[in-house]
């Protein structure tokens, strides 16, 4: 299979990309990538003489037809997907995340290439805390930041197009990732780098908002399975039963540094924040036989410390200036 990655420098593209090099000996891996703040060439260096990495906007349609002219299928990570960035500049969500998809999608329409959507359960709004639901495929959209309603408009399109042309593609939305190579603005990323310097973590509102957490291994073998078993026009629904609540996520952090678990502060909370996510994702399960490794959060937890304890050199260069642009917008928390 000769393979595209759009977003393959980003934090889950990167991680799929090893996944795949590893897992996947019979692929070939094209990456695409306009390494903006959030894109690393540096995540791929310890592959890059097994990929072809191009340099490149996915909103470039001619350079998105004449790599998609040449592959089986493309994977489509590439995405602006900060909530705090989309609430400051929404329009960079709206070029990346809508007209990249609609570049992409025509691309893979006029060369019949096989497509898969990577998106997010914040499509679907948020949830109360005391809801015994959870997302499924079924649940209606209902984005709360410029940032979800960007994706939720770039699941529309491939959910069109495949319905209107006929393009071979299936959708994933998947709860909150974390691991190696995230970037720092990011929840879980940004806590453990700002205790590797010796600030206390901050909180918005009361740190009760719940995320639902899987490691990003298990989200991209979920993908593999969807690409390789999944029925053409369906979404799927990927997530580990990860349920925790902000509070508890940054305690555990705490606790990894042998840091009191009370050691943190409160802060302001941010407009618009979704108080709960929370997948079901028995579909995905009971159809394809995916389930997930990572089954421990603590251990995971502890394993991604660890890697940002052992990594600084790929960190250390992006913190400062994320640390500047919080303070830029008036924010000391994520």
């Amino acid at each position: 299979m000769r393979l595209l990655v759009t977003g393959g420098a980003g934090f889950i593209g990167a991680n799929f990309v090893h996944q795949s090099i590893a897992d996947h000996p019979n692929v070939t891996v094209t990456v695409l990538d306009s390494l903006t703040y959030a894109g690393n060439r540096a995540s791929l260096d310890t592959v890059a003489d097994k990929i072809d990495f191009v340099h490149g906007d996915i909103a470039d349609m001619d350079l998105v037809d004449e790599l998609v002219s040449g592959v089986d299928a493309v994977v489509h990570f590439a995405a602006e997907s900060h909530n705090d960035n989309s609430i400051a500049d929404p329009w960079p969500f709206v070029q990346t995340n809508i007209v990249g998809t609609f570049s992409l999608l025509q691309a893979v329409r006029r060369h019949d290439v096989r497509y898969h959507h990577v998106s997010t359960d914040e499509v679907y709004g948020d949830l109360e805390l005391d809801d015994p639901d959870r997302f499924t495929e079924s649940t209606p959209y209902n984005p709360s930041s410029p940032y979800s309603a960007t994706k939720a408009s770039s699941d529309m399109l491939v959910r069109a197009w495949t319905r209107s042309f006929g393009v071979r593609a299936t959708l994933s939305n998947c709860s909150n990732n974390y691991g190696p190579y995230q970037h720092v603005e990011k929840f879980i990323p940004r806590q453990i780098t700002n205790l590797i310097d010796g600030v206390r973590p901050k909180l918005y509102g009361e740190g009760r908002n719940v995320r639902d957490w899987i490691h990003v291994d298990d989200h991209n073998r979920a993908v593999w399975a969807i690409l390789e078993r999944g029925r053409i026009g369906q979404t799927y629904l990927i997530g580990a039963d990860g349920e925790l609540d902000n509070r508890t996520v940054v305690e555990q952090i705490l606790e990894a540094f042998g840091r009191d678990k009370s050691d943190f502060d409160f802060v302001t909370d941010r407009p618009g924040h979704d108080m709960r996510y929370a997948i079901d994702s028995s579909l995905l399960r009971n159809e394809l036989g995916w389930t997930p490794q990572f089954g421990d959060f603590g251990a995971g937890l502890a394993a991604t410390v660890q890697w940002y304890r052992d990594n600084e050199q790929w960190w250390r260069p992006k913190k400062d200036a994320t640390e500047q642009a919080y303070v830029a917008q008036g924010e000391s928390a994520v």
